[in-house]
């Protein structure tokens, strides 16, 4: 478990930098099938914000949308034909999403990728440093509210739980922040935990 409390952010840019990233399969499955569904990238951007340290953007997802609709997520999506690589994916996604600028992210590594249990997506977290805190608007399609959300809250012990939850045969632990007002969990958290984890 992470220490809680406030990280500086030169020490989440040195971790993270320095993280090899490895391929969690998901879901009732314990292999990967031979045809996995598409693939997906999206956006841990984090800044240094002045009065609540390194923060990250989130997004509530509207109520209207056939899928995980309401759920928190960090920007992202599916790869395009027209996208160069993951990194493009990523940033194109958050600029679709909330207007981020494509060229202030700077990428400094990734989290595990994951292979999603419904889908069987491969998803590829990229974590990128942002020099100042972003202005963005969100896409009333896709976006319900931004939320910018400190790590320092995230790493209190009151706002992390984890529950077990069984697959089939297979035992999964499940992971959930509990912030006022939302609950996040799933992929997210799965790729919020992976990222405190590697901070420590």
């Amino acid at each position: 478990m992470w220490r809680g409390g406030q990280v500086e952010m030169a020490r989440i840019v040195e971790a993270v930098a320095s993280y090899t990233p490895s391929e969690v399969v998901r879901g009732p499955l314990v292999q990967r099938p031979d045809r996995p569904g598409r693939e997906s990238a999206v956006l841990v951007a984090l800044y240094d914000d002045s009065d609540r340290g390194p923060t990250t953007i989130l997004t509530r997802r509207p109520r209207h949308m056939r899928k995980h609709a309401g759920e928190v997520a960090f920007p992202g999506g599916g790869v395009e034909d027209a996208d160069v690589d993951r990194w493009d994916t990523a940033r194109r996604e958050a600029h679709e999403e909330v207007d981020l600028d494509p060229t202030l992210p700077r990428r400094i590594g990734e989290l595990d990728r994951f292979v999603t249990g419904a889908s069987w997506s491969l998803v590829t977290p990229i974590v990128a440093i942002l020099d100042e805190p972003p202005t963005l608007i969100a896409s009333p399609d896709e976006v319900e509210e931004i939320l910018r959300v400190p790590l320092a809250e995230l790493r209190q012990p009151d706002v992390y739980r984890q529950e077990i939850w069984r697959r089939g045969d297979d035992v999964v632990p499940m992971h959930f922040f509990d912030l006022v007002g939302d609950t996040i969990w799933g992929a997210t958290a799965l790729m919020i935990h992976g990222l405190l984890t590697i901070v420590g």
